[in-house]
């Protein structure tokens, strides 16, 4: 048991560092706008994804609240 704990906590810190390098490539994009390179795609994908959730009503609402669900 733990051995997986110490993977359980390698993986919770690395989503912790992906989800931080998002937030600052949407505040980047935003600020310098999506010239800059990472950053353009990153507000992008994010903008489609929530295009798509959006598109598909109550099935969108149902896994955005996985994924939240999910994140925490």
């Amino acid at each position: 048991m733990g051995a997986f704990n110490i993977v359980k906590d390698i993986i919770g810190q690395l989503t912790g560092i992906v989800v931080s390098l998002i937030a600052l490539g949407v505040a980047a994009g935003v600020v310098f706008g999506s010239g800059l390179p990472f950053v353009g795609d990153v507000l992008n994908n994010l903008m489609a994804l929530v295009d798509n959730l959006g598109a598909n009503g109550l099935v969108g609402l149902i896994v955005l609240a996985v994924l939240l669900d999910l994140y925490r």
